[in-house]
């Protein structure tokens, strides 16, 4: 039996072969790497890379291209990169890093990129955000106006602070900085208990950078027993993460919480500490061997953090009310504000609560210098009744700290002569051992060793007054 193929059908027989062969077809730019130590691999022959793409290693490692050179791409690998080779293939994913976000991420633990480390199994539904995103513009801003409650008296009557506020806590080691966040979000539970709808919760992204695992172990199980976790988040970066992790964790923390500010309801951020984060993105470009600057830090240092402190917003009405409140935590080196990286953050942020190693062992907790705490946004994020308690305190607290300066200059010999004069008085025992000579001799050696001449002379004269009684 002959089969017979007309040429009419045999055309539109190759065209689809064609055509299908064109949409079932995949071409992948690879490169091979020709160098890889230190967390940091070189790759030839990824021409059309874009910069913050996600890249794959033959061994299944994840990495991001941050130099793009004439001959190679300086790639920094998130994970060990013991299992990459010289000469493995090096796949682009063809996408900037991303990160899950929504509702399902609420009472769960993930690493910055976004992979559950709580043990409780893959992530429910979920949509997917860029780490790396433009701060919203003038015209979707709209001013601080409500108040953003952290339970803490000291914090909410000196230095309030108001949704979609970034405001700085900073001060040395031990003194109190990480409690200060994890009580702002115990403290919400309470409020959100009494919340009626979801543009009055207050949602919570906790980003612990280069800390150890038992500190965030313990967080966890803190959060947990006070039933904060069903509103909270956390994004760990341990210290035993590499730095490219640490230094990505702050960004992923914050789309995290952009998905509540972008639909119409708040959130708050916490940073712990960027510090940390810094110290790692200088690791990162001395690898790189990108020029160093002040403290060998990178020229562009100042952008890294403010182009994440920028997201933080309170969205006008138009774009749905929603905000997003940043509290970054800095930790300084014996007190020293005046280092790089914290007055590069005060002067991105709007307002630092700053702690006093001093105040801390006086156990004034939480130690806050109220002298050197402000917030730039001040009463336009307080209640009217707040006001009206706190409207004089700051200026009593001024006045007290000028009356106890003042006093620490009394000369020693003037409070010698009280404590003289309360002997005789309490306990008789000068009894005619000082007569009204005896008080003005004592008033000019007063003036002779540096006393006030009117400090004196009244104490002469209050001394005169007692002994005269006894005067012979």
């Amino acid at each position: 039996m002959e089969f017979s193929v007309r040429a009419a059908e045999l055309t539109t027989l190759l065209e689809s072969r064609i055509t299908n062969f064109y949409t079932n077809f995949q071409v992948d730019e690879i490169g091979r790497v020709v160098s890889v130590g230190d967390g940091i691999a070189r790759v030839y022959g990824l021409n059309e890379i874009q910069a913050g793409e996600l890249v794959e290693f033959a061994s299944g490692v994840k990495g991001i291209a941050l130099n793009l050179e004439n001959e190679n791409v300086g790639i920094v690998v998130f994970g060990s990169d013991t299992s990459i080779k010289e000469g493995d293939l090096v796949k682009r994913t063809g996408s900037i890093v991303d990160v899950p976000a929504g509702k399902a991420m609420l009472g769960r633990v993930v690493d910055a990129l976004g992979v559950p480390i709580d043990g409780r199994g893959a992530l429910s539904d979920h949509e997917r955000r860029r780490v790396e995103v433009k701060a919203p513009g003038i015209i979707e801003r709209k001013s601080v106006h409500e108040p953003m409650q952290t339970g803490l008296k000291a914090v909410d009557s000196l230095v309030p602070i108001g949704r979609g506020q970034r405001e700085l806590i900073i001060g040395d080691r031990q003194t109190g900085k990480t409690a200060i966040a994890i009580d702002t979000i115990l403290n919400q539970k309470q409020m959100n208990s009494r919340a009626t709808s979801e543009s009055e919760t207050l949602y919570c992204v906790y980003v612990a950078i280069g800390q150890k695992r038992s500190t965030v172990a313990q967080l966890v199980q803190i959060l947990s027993e006070a039933n904060a976790l069903e509103y909270s988040i956390l994004v760990a970066a341990t210290a035993s993460d590499p730095a490219p992790l640490q230094f990505l964790a702050p960004y992923s923390g914050c789309a995290m919480g952009e998905y509540f500010r972008d639909n119409g309801m708040h959130a708050l951020i916490i940073y712990d500490d960027l510090s940390k984060q810094a110290v790692a993105y200088r690791q990162m470009s001395l690898l790189l061997r990108r020029p160093p600057g002040r403290e060998a830090f990178p020229g562009d240092v100042f952008y890294l953090h403010s182009r994440l402190l920028e997201r933080a917003a309170k969205r006008s009405d138009q774009t749905g009310a929603g905000s997003l409140t940043a509290l970054p935590v800095i930790e300084t080196q014996a007190g020293d504000v005046s280092a790089y990286i914290p007055t590069n953050v005060i002067s991105i942020t709007d307002g630092q609560i700053c702690l006093e190693t001093e105040l801390f062992y006086r156990g004034i907790r939480p130690a806050i210098n109220v002298g050197l705490s402000v917030s730039r946004v001040g009463s336009a994020a307080q209640l009217k009744a707040m006001k009206q308690v706190c409207g004089s305190l700051k200026l009593e607290l001024a006045q007290y700290r000028e009356v106890a300066a003042f006093a620490q200059k009394i000369p020693l010999i003037f409070l010698v002569g009280i404590l003289l004069g309360e002997i005789y008085i309490l306990n008789s025992l000068l009894s005619k051992a000082l007569t009204a000579a005896g008080a003005r001799a004592l008033f000019s050696f007063l003036v002779k060793k540096g006393l006030p001449g009117r400090l004196a002379q009244a104490l002469g004269f209050i001394l005169k007054i007692l002994f005269s009684d006894t005067d012979t």
